[in-house]
């Protein structure tokens, strides 16, 4: 007979959230371009220009996430581990800290109380999201991978890209090898975004979270519970 230890963790939940327009009031990819250009690193008007075009398509669901990661990376690409590191942590400080979304650690929170394993799923790279998922108190975090050598940052990506249906590759990858019993059949999913159609249609309960207007209107017709996390009484 199993114990109770065992049972509990073969039935633990997984609770996948989104982290750009969810977690957050606000995206952290789009959040990076503007921090830059506060810092005097990129010029104004054309990397405004630049950023403001893939984050467009991003809403618009055409981005061609290899070119809005290099475009992302490249002004910080010759700068030391420590340099970047610092950076970062200011960014962190300054622009990130201000959108997390109280109503968002406390959803978190609440998911870790009742025992259910989180993660951070979000297609914005690994070196901007890392600490962002710390300071929701998450271990977990799938993210889109900026290739590294030596440190250094190439401006490319390393294997698939955590977007689209590569969330639910990434996923099904990190479910093999996590030794968890975890599934996504399992699982609650919070996203704003109709990029994460593919993995809300697989989740086991799919929560639509200040959803764009595509999602708002595929969650009404498939009943699908809509939340803000915004205006919590709203």
């Amino acid at each position: 007979m199993l114990n109770e230890a065992v049972v509990k963790a073969m039935n633990q939940r997984l609770a996948l959230f989104d982290l750009d327009n969810t977690l957050l009031a606000g995206d952290s990819d789009h959040a990076w371009g503007e921090f830059l250009i506060s810092r005097g690193l990129v010029d104004e008007s054309e990397h405004r220009r630049v950023n403001d075009g893939f984050y467009a398509d991003y809403l618009a669901g055409r981005l061609d996430i290899h070119a809005w990661l290099a475009f992302t990376l490249e002004p910080v690409r010759g700068f030391s581990i420590a340099e970047r590191d610092s950076l970062l942590a200011e960014f962190i400080h300054e622009r990130v800290r201000p959108m997390a979304l109280p109503a968002g650690r406390e959803l978190v929170a609440q998911h870790q109380r009742a025992g259910d394993l989180c993660l951070i799923i979000t297609a914005t790279n690994d070196l901007i999201t890392r600490p962002i998922a710390a300071l929701f108190g998450i271990d977990e975090l799938l993210a889109t991978r900026a290739e590294l050598v030596d440190g250094g940052i190439t401006g490319r990506i390393r294997g698939t890209p955590c977007f689209r249906e590569g969330k639910v590759s990434r996923l099904r990858d990190w479910l093999d090898q996590s030794g968890t019993d975890a599934s996504i059949a399992n699982s609650v999913f919070y996203s704003d975004s109709m990029n994460d159609l593919p993995l809300l249609e697989l989740a086991g309960e799919a929560v639509a979270v200040d959803p764009d207007d595509g999602l708002r209107q595929v969650a009404r017709e498939r009943g699908w519970k809509i939340i803000s996390l915004r205006l919590r009484a709203g």
